[in-house]
């Protein structure tokens, strides 16, 4: 009998093993070989790192003279780069880091709702519009603040808004994601510097085309002047610094931004006879952006039809998630939708891991010998008890 008791433990556990197999030859370990280098996004032309343009046989203009590390001219209705200079070099963004944080907040904040301002956000240096710890602030004027004067801690308050500063940097950072501008992370939302802070011209446009998109973007960046209330008796006015908006003939928006390190840095957009262009530019000389970004406009009008693309500005990745984060400055509640489908992925692979399944398995396994025991157990009783009787 313990023989057969035996045999059966055994049993169990090669039928376990067994079961566990099949999953575990399923995923095997990938031998390790040399990747090879990744394309460059948007094209294989755009991983060169000087100036970028194919000029068509004949006459047509020369590219102007640019003093900027690195700069884009894109046609954002076709998605065509006309010319560029080391589109994929990583920069330090400075304010223009605070278009991604706009167009990653705009969606899933409520723009009527009043945000509690914070010490985090009141002490950012320099904090440009003069937030107070503890008063209340409307979204959109915050919005406003944001892309018209740059105030960083207008920028600070909204990342707050959705919940926490964290939260509000995982959308800003996953947005970059979405739009596939690979060569972007975000440290702050303000575009201070930072360390491992970085973007590249390319990915400056691909952010500023998904602007044009959101019809609020544009109603804040395109504010000449506003009046902001910083608390009861105290007022400012704010006036729009990306002076394109009121000299260069067709220009609908932008940003500017300036560090001592970062240098100027320029987001400018312009439409004319029904093409609209965006134009990007880092690391510049102070106080040049605006003079060279309407430079490469009015060369990108010129030639727009007439040089062959070096490159593209792909698409997203998948559609945006427009679920709301949970927040009193949210128009609802809940978690993203990205965030539960993140989980539900995470835990079918988990479960269907070849560690899990062999866990299930012996499980399995322990629980049949155990069962095999008792009966062994119950066996053996029964035999002693007709023994003594």
């Amino acid at each position: 009998m313990r023989d057969r008791f035996a045999l059966a433990v055994a049993g169990a556990v090669v039928t376990a093993a067994a079961a566990v197999a099949p999953a575990a030859a399923a995923s095997p370990i990938p031998p390790l070989a040399a990747s090879p280098a990744p394309q460059a996004v948007g094209g294989a032309q755009l991983a060169g790192h000087g100036v970028l343009v194919n000029y068509p046989p004949g006459p047509v203009p020369r590219l102007p003279k640019v003093t900027a590390s690195a700069w884009v001219i894109a046609d954002a209705g076709t998605g065509q780069v006309l010319a560029a200079k080391d589109p994929h070099g990583r920069y330090r963004p400075a304010s223009t880091l605070k278009v991604l944080t706009a167009i990653s907040l705009i969606p899933v904040l409520n723009p009527n709702a009043m945000v509690v301002a914070r010490k985090q956000a009141t002490t950012v240096s320099p904090n440009i519009v003069g937030l107070l710890a503890g008063h209340a602030y409307k979204v959109s004027d915050l919005f406003t603040a944001l892309l018209t004067i740059s105030a960083n801690d207008a920028a600070i308050a909204l990342a707050q808004a959705t919940g926490s500063f964290s939260k509000g940097m995982a959308l800003i950072n996953a947005e970059a994601r979405h739009l596939q501008a690979d060569d972007t992370t975000a440290v702050d939302p303000n575009g201070l510097d930072a360390p491992g802070q970085h973007t590249s011209a390319y990915d400056l446009a691909l952010i500023a085309r998904q602007a044009l998109r959101l019809p609020a973007f544009l109603k804040y960046d395109q504010t000449i002047t506003a009046r902001f209330v910083v608390a009861r008796r105290n007022a400012v006015t704010l006036f729009n610094q990306n002076s394109l908006l009121t000299t260069y003939p067709g220009a609908i928006g932008g940003k500017i931004g300036w560090t001592s390190a970062a240098g100027a840095t320029y987001i400018g957009l312009a439409r004319r006879h029904g093409v609209t262009l965006i134009v990007t530019l880092l690391h510049c000389p102070a106080l040049t952006e605006i003079n060279s970004a309407a430079k490469l406009l009015n060369w990108g009008f010129s030639v727009d039809g007439k040089v062959t693309q070096v490159g593209t500005l792909v698409g997203p990745q998948q559609p945006p998630v427009k679920s709301p984060v949970a927040s009193p400055a949210s128009s609802h509640a809940g978690r993203p939708a990205a965030t539960r489908a993140a989980e539900a992925t995470a835990h079918s692979q988990r479960a269907a891991s070849p560690s899990v399944l062999a866990a299930a398995a012996f499980s399995c396994a322990a629980v049949m010998v155990a069962g095999l025991g008792v009966a062994y157990n119950r066996r053996q009783r029964s035999r002693k008890a007709g023994e003594a009787n």
